[in-house]
This record gives C-alpha cells, sequence and structure tokens, in this order.
C-alpha cells in the first residue's frame, strides 16, 4: 500500500545534496520537485511543489502502477516575448519529472489532480478491494459472530 521513490533519483538527490549537483553536472541542487505524500481516511495525498509553472505545462499519467509527473518551467520573457538580461538566477528552469512507484491496493483509474497556489495535489484512492471489511465467521453451533478483517 506504500508508494516507493525511485531510488535512483534518491541517490542522485543525494549526490545532489553532497556535490552540489547531479551526475554529469546537470541541474542545480534547488531543481528538484519536493514533495509531501501521506494517507487521509481512504486515500494517499501528494503534494508537489511547484512554484511559478504553467498548469498547461504540468503532466501526470499512470502506467503500470507507475505515476510520473512531469512539469516545464521557462525562462523570464518581456512582454514583447523576448528573453530579458538576467541578473541572478537561481530558480531553476527546464523540465522536471518525478516518479511514484504505487502499490497494487492502490485505485490509479480514479486519480484526482488540482493545481492551486504553485502546489499540484494528487488524491489517489485506495482500491475497493483493500479497504478493511468485516468478515462472518460461522462456530460450531451455527451461531454468527462478526470481526475486523
Amino acid at each position: 500500500m506504500l508508494m516507493r521513490t525511485d531510488p535512483f533519483q534518491a541517490l542522485d538527490r543525494l549526490t545532489q545534496q553532497w556535490f552540489g549537483s547531479g551526475f554529469g553536472g546537470g541541474l542545480s541542487r534547488s531543481a528538484v520537485m519536493p514533495m509531501d505524500a501521506y494517507r487521509s481516511g481512504d486515500e494517499f495525498v501528494v503534494h508537489f511543489d511547484l512554484p511559478g509553472v504553467s498548469p498547461e505545462s504540468i503532466d501526470v499519467d499512470v502506467q503500470n502502477n507507475v505515476l510520473t509527473v512531469k512539469a516545464q518551467r521557462t525562462t523570464v520573457l518581456d512582454k514583447n516575448g523576448e528573453k530579458v538580461e538576467t541578473i541572478i538566477s537561481e530558480r531553476p528552469t527546464g523540465t522536471f519529472s518525478r516518479q511514484l512507484f504505487l502499490g497494487d491496493t492502490l485505485d490509479t483509474g480514479n486519480i484526482q489532480a488540482g493545481y492551486d497556489a504553485g502546489v499540484l495535489t494528487l488524491r489517489i484512492p485506495v482500491a475497493e478491494q483493500a479497504k478493511p471489511r468485516k468478515i462472518a465467521i460461522t462456530s460450531g453451533t451455527g451461531e454468527r459472530q462478526a470481526i475486523n478483517a
């Protein structure tokens, strides 16, 4: 039921923390897509921080229980659509991607996504067959008792 992240992505993030950049000198340390994930009742909720990203540039898909979130932040342009002279650039630009491996007990066909104030929120329901249920037990006397499964 728990969601796991890609171990190689976690290794790359650890490398970024120690050396200041990913393998091959790629994106800077701040170029990660931070997230929080937790269970709330019968669903998992995942928040991705994507400040300054246009909702149209966000792509979320699920294939074989792998959820992939891709987003793109473009460089700053002036009102005529031309690049501006950059003085300081601490916010990374380009394409960001993050993958989560979802357990078989989640209902990947009913994921809901919303984007507000730079935060992408995904709600992933627990599959009906994975929810706790009561199972009736009959005793030798024919008496029925209910217990929690």
